[in-house]
């Protein structure tokens, strides 16, 4: 489905094969996402948070900030949460979904049975057409997860420094970050070099919903180069997810993820660039 309408979500309140996963997250602010959730969340909804339950930080030798989990251990997370293999799971954030993206890619990475979808204009849409928000935490019963053994379309490092100039590599963070003007938390300014700005908020309209997909589908041929495999990259493989999502809205063919994205490559001696041009 990939995703949602507030209106949409609105009926499935009562459902008990849905699930809602409130994953709000902002960067250099900790605790600032549960503290969110805590005033006023969907009615229904569990805290997910991206350092704890969409990411494994204390993975040995794992790149990047937000290393993807092991399969097993993101598998344990969700049923712990009551997510079974038949339900249906919407994330929501307050970004235009660039965090909650992250849960849907990995959901959908792994064959989740019941679906995922990210829901459209976020918690402000939902406050927008006049629904309610809720301070009550749900539990949940333990469920059964039935979900692949191991991450695919994924590439490592040293992987994706050898393709570079074979691939389209699309870099999701802001214009800004990319040019080499701010970096607010990795340790070298600039881009992968051969990146292409991809910014995911250009997949958004004004009002933060997801623009239609044909409008989708023209932002991406207008820099992918259709004889060439894509990979999406950010800071640390969470944005990259939204481009994932708007290639899969527009019909186009998904993306491979660069997990550890800019946060690996400039930790890492590799070589940067700056400015407008990919380099």
């Amino acid at each position: 489905m990939g995703l949602i309408s507030v209106t949409e979500l609105a009926a499935r309140l009562d459902d008990e094969n849905t699930r809602i996963a409130d994953v709000r997250w902002y960067l250099n602010k900790p605790g600032a996402g549960r503290a969110a959730y805590d005033a006023g969340h969907i009615p229904g909804a569990v805290f997910m948070d991206l350092d704890v339950d969409l990411a494994d930080l204390g993975g040995f030798g794992a790149p990047g900030r937000h290393p993807l989990p092991a399969a097993s251990a993101f598998r344990e997370r969700m049923e712990a949460f009551g997510i079974g293999s038949d339900m249906f799971v919407v994330a929501y954030d307050d970004t235009g979904g660039t965090v909650a993206a992250r849960l849907w890619w990995m959901l959908d990475n792994l064959g989740h049975r019941g679906g995922s979808a990210v829901l459209d204009g976020g918690i402000q849409a939902w406050v927008a057409a006049g629904l309610p928000l809720s301070v009550d935490e749900p539990r949940y019963p333990a469920a059964r997860l039935e979900l692949a053994r191991d991450w695919t379309n994924v590439i490592a490092r040293d992987d994706l420094a050898a393709r570079l100039g074979e691939v389209n590599l699309l870099d999701a963070r802001a214009p800004e970050r990319y040019r080499g003007e701010v970096e607010p938390i990795d340790p070298v300014a600039g881009h992968i070099p051969t990146a292409i700005s991809a910014p995911a908020v250009a997949n958004l309209d004004a009002t933060g919903h997801f623009l239609p997909a044909v409008a989708l589908r023209d932002r991406f041929l207008g820099v992918l180069d259709q004889d060439r495999q894509a990979v999406t990259a950010c800071g640390s493989g969470t944005n990259a997810c939204h481009n994932s999502l708007a290639m899969r809205l527009a019909g186009l063919p998904d993306p491979i993820l660069y997990v550890g994205s800019y946060s690996d490559w400039s930790r890492s001696g590799m070589p940067v660039r700056t400015g407008e041009e990919p380099g």
